[in-house]
């Protein structure tokens, strides 16, 4: 992907840009935010020090309660239109500042009846949400097709959070927004062993890690390329790889995995988009030390 053929539009009515414009060869790709939501900061690092993660956090001007960005994609090619992750998609107890996805996927003109295409990176709540949003299912179309890995699909049938470290009521929000899901969306399901191939040009990968299904979005036409890594990368996962999240379903894979994976960016120059990475999370990875840096794209205007 040339990064020089970025662009950006927003609503008139908004005070900042909610999406971005990305072409990747012939292949159209719009970043959508769905708003922001906030993590406290041990929650990011089950495992790290905490003057370490102090220390880091003050370097960043990041108060002990860090904001997180939601990014969705939306990806069309030829006649396909399909949507990668919903985001929460509605307000949440505690989450004041998201629930955006439906409103901002109307204004960039994106009509939820020519969706083709659902690929899910995995099935927590702010990835599913905004196709649980009333009325959004009878808006698509009954042979609507959503990939997900099988591990993750089976999973969630009967999921154990004893290795992840979430706050308060979480679990069992987000235990309830899958149960919801699969019975809204189950006979829909397109399920993978490894990967998938959803339209010429597009492979989902599953990665595990953070959940057991939990899969990153390769693009590529011709020369260009971009890697949708979901929730693999978080914004403190480039310069220390090692810290747990708390939302991690198997901590130690997500640190291969996410290890994996910035080595091979950084090697290739491959640009990455991240659900948590700041709005628009257009990036790329560069090696700093024994861990890395990400580098913002250039907006072009």
């Amino acid at each position: 992907m040339s990064l020089d053929k970025a662009s950006h539009s927003e609503r008139r009515d908004e005070l900042v840009p909610s999406r971005y414009a990305i072409q990747v060869g012939d292949i159209d790709v719009l970043v959508v935010s769905d708003g922001v939501i906030s993590i406290p900061a041990e929650v990011m690092a089950t495992n790290a020090d905490p003057a370490v993660r102090t220390a880091w956090l003050h370097d960043r001007l990041q108060p002990e309660v860090m904001d997180w960005a939601l990014n969705e994609v939306v990806v069309r090619r030829g006649d396909t239109t399909i949507l990668i992750d919903s985001g929460l998609g509605m307000e949440f107890p505690g989450f004041p500042r998201t629930g955006r996805w439906g409103h901002r996927i109307e204004a960039a003109g994106i009509d939820l009846a020519s969706v083709t295409d659902v690929v899910l990176t995995h099935m927590h709540f702010d990835h599913i949400g905004g196709l649980l949003v009333d009325g959004v299912k009878d808006q698509l179309r009954p042979d609507l097709r959503i990939h997900v890995a099988a591990a993750e699909a089976e999973f969630w049938e009967s999921p154990d959070f004893s290795r992840t470290t979430m706050p308060g009521p979480l679990p069992d929000l987000i235990r309830s927004a899958a149960k919801r899901f699969l019975e809204q969306y189950g006979s829909k399901l397109q399920t993978f062993e490894t990967d998938c191939e959803v339209v010429p040009g597009m492979v989902v990968t599953r990665t595990g890690g953070h959940t057991p299904g939990h899969s990153i979005v390769r693009l590529a036409s011709g020369d260009d390329r971009l890697t949708f890594a979901g929730d693999a990368v978080f914004p403190h996962g480039f310069d220390h790889l090692e810290w747990h999240n708390g939302f991690e379903h198997d901590p130690e894979e997500a640190v291969r995995v996410r290890t994996r994976l910035l080595r091979e960016l950084a090697a290739t120059g491959e640009p990455l988009l991240a659900t948590h990475l700041s709005f628009p999370s257009v990036c790329r990875v560069a090696i700093a030390g024994e861990g890395y840096r990400w580098v913002p794209a250039f907006w072009e205007h």
